[in-house]
């Protein structure tokens, strides 16, 4: 008596191909992630030289003197 051929249990498909949401999903993470860290980081940690209010002097100059100041160690001569 011959022998029976094995029964079929199943078919074997290719898999669907993966959207594109799901192919790039870690790019997008990646661009998104360096977009909010150059927000949060970057942009607002420069110099503190952006003030609106005019430059930080002194609030009344004085007139310069007459004669030359002389320096301590001129002084101690």
């Amino acid at each position: 008596m011959a022998k029976k051929p094995p029964a079929v249990i199943g078919v074997l498909t290719e898999p669907t191909p993966p959207t594109w949401w799901q192919a790039h999903r870690h790019q997008v993470a990646l661009i998104a992630g360096i977009f909010l860290g150059w927000q949060l980081c970057g942009v607002n940690s420069g110099p503190a030289d952006h003030d609106h209010h005019g430059p930080t002097g002194p609030a009344h100059s004085t007139a310069p003197s007459a004669t030359p100041t002389n320096t301590a160690k001129e002084n101690h001569r």
